[in-house]
């Protein structure tokens, strides 16, 4: 099928790719794109972890965009009797134009990369989340004016939203605190990779982190398959709740960014998600904007830049 791209993680795309890519986002936003790249192709959307906002956004954008979506899950592939990944991915790359996944590990979407000839997206692994990491930065853009000389603390797991926000701060030159509590830190490639940038910096202090921050952001303190350890971490996490006086430490006009769902009275007060700093429902949002601008740009040969 020729040449394609897949977009895996943050670093797939160059810093001006990824302007260009905003820029045709943020168009998708206002209103002011209306081509049907997509119009006769199919997008496979591998469910092997259940979503709400990966889910409606790939499937609506891929329809605004004239594709038509497939929604599998493990009930509806052999991934879930045993059929190998490399077979799976042979299989619809014959018949698809285009696979999102959304899994548990990464080695599973870097192989469906390796052996699909049409472009792969990851919708999230436990590793990354780089189209929810698209989305924030979007919403950077629509109430800070850009992520050029900003500061992001993040507060809480070092999990794959933190290693993505890693990426994205390497990537993009914006500076990025982490406050991880001690044993829960990002991963040590990625995150030693961002710090070679000297914009990105581990911390044990949520006061510390978010002093001055222009965006403030966190996620739940047990991601999906981690229920068991809910107890441990509950108290690992004790001091890393985003509540008013956090907030008070971050900028005058700082927003609060959130992946969904949210645990109101645990990684964020109830006062902080519904309050007027609080951005969450134009990131969730922006997830619908920013997945269409990767799905026309790898399946539908919109130009970047």
């Amino acid at each position: 099928m020729g040449a394609h791209r897949d977009f895996l993680a943050i670093p797939d795309f160059s810093a001006a790719e990824l302007r260009s890519l905003f820029a045709l986002a943020d168009r998708m936003r206002r209103g002011e794109y209306h081509a049907r790249p997509l119009q006769g192709k199919a997008l496979a959307m591998l469910f092997m972890k259940s979503s709400t906002r990966t889910r409606v956004s790939f499937e609506v954008g891929a329809w605004q965009l004239g594709a038509h979506p497939l929604f599998l899950t493990p009930r509806d592939v052999q991934l879930g009797r045993g059929e190998a990944v490399n077979d799976t991915a042979r299989v619809l790359d014959r018949m698809v134009d285009g696979i999102m996944i959304r899994t548990f590990a990464h080695a599973d979407v870097e192989e469906f990369a390796r052996y699909a000839q049409v472009p792969v997206i990851n919708g999230l692994t436990d590793l990354q989340h780089p189209c929810q990491i698209l989305a924030d930065v979007l919403t950077m853009h629509q109430h800070l004016g850009g992520y050029e000389g900003k500061t992001v603390a993040w507060i809480g797991d070092g999990n794959n939203m933190a290693n993505s926000w890693c990426d994205a701060a390497m990537q993009l030159g914006f500076t990025l605190r982490l406050a991880c509590p001690e044993g829960y830190d990002p991963d040590p490639s990625i995150l030693a990779r961002a710090q070679a940038t000297g914009r990105v910096s581990l911390l044990r202090d949520p006061q510390e982190a978010a002093q001055g921050a222009d965006v403030v952001t966190t996620d739940v303190w047990a991601s999906m398959g981690q229920e068991e350890e809910q107890a441990a971490r509950a108290r690992a996490f004790a001091r890393f709740q985003v509540d008013g006086a956090l907030m008070k430490r971050a900028n005058r006009a700082a927003i609060f960014l959130h992946c969904l769902p949210a645990h109101r009275g645990e990684e964020v007060s109830a006062e902080v998600l519904d309050g007027p700093q609080s951005r969450v429902w134009d990131e969730a949002e922006n997830r619908l904007h920013v997945q269409k601008a990767v799905m026309a740009v790898l399946m539908g040969g919109e130009p970047l830049g």
